[in-house]
């Protein structure tokens, strides 16, 4: 099966990624949207886990073979990251979304030397902003960021644009489109509702999509 379609699967599966059309959820920025995405319910599933971490694993060998350390996003990449690192034998680390305000105050934990080559590790990709300040912080760091990997990406037009500006490309095991078409095949949503969640992706500040643009 294409890997796409089994993590759209999975992740359905278990509800770390819901749709609900007609009862929209808020974001905490105020955005109405037809999806919730938790992907830390992988975590306590282990057969999704498997092909989740296998998945993240088998991207970085193809698009980032020369990876020299894993960093996961804090806080839901950092198991994302351990685990994969682990299935590669690779060491990683964490980026904090701050400073801490004691001891050495690390922004980074795990060592990070000067000019080592950095996959990042993300969870879900919505607007893009925190993965590139995670990618900033390590460039500030003397790292060599090669790119992101994450489970999941809306594939907003925010999201391309900011990535294209900090130069660093990522590259997901699913996406919005393909889990809303296996949301459809698989009854989780009408197939009507497609064309209302490809409009929220396209542009998440119209909310005509929730009355189907009338």
């Amino acid at each position: 099966m294409d890997l796409k379609r089994q993590i759209a699967e999975d992740l359905l599966s278990i509800r770390a990624v819901f749709f609900r059309p007609d009862e929209p959820f808020t974001w905490a920025s105020g955005i109405k949207s037809p999806v919730y995405c938790d992907n830390r319910l992988i975590l306590t599933a282990p057969e999704v886990r498997d092909h989740v971490e296998n998945g993240l694993a088998s991207l970085i060998r193809e698009n980032y073979p020369e990876a020299e350390v894993l960093m996961g996003t804090s806080t839901a990449g950092i198991a994302h990251a351990a685990i994969t690192a682990d299935i590669l034998k690779m060491p990683m680390g964490y980026v904090r979304s701050g400073a801490k305000d004691h001891g050495r105050q690390n922004r980074i934990e795990g060592k990070l030397e000067p000019g080592q080559k950095v996959v990042v590790v993300e969870d879900l990709i919505s607007t893009g902003g925190s993965v590139i300040e995670v990618v900033d912080a390590l460039r500030e760091a003397g790292g060599v960021v090669l790119g992101i990997v994450s489970i999941f990406t809306y594939g907003m037009k925010k999201s391309t644009e900011r990535l294209a500006a900090a130069d660093v490309k990522n590259i997901s095991l699913t996406d919005f489109d393909t889990i809303a078409r296996v949301a459809a095949e698989k009854d989780y949503i009408a197939a009507e509702d497609i064309n209302r969640l490809i409009a929220f992706r396209n542009n998440p500040s119209d909310e005509s999509w929730i009355t189907g643009g009338k």
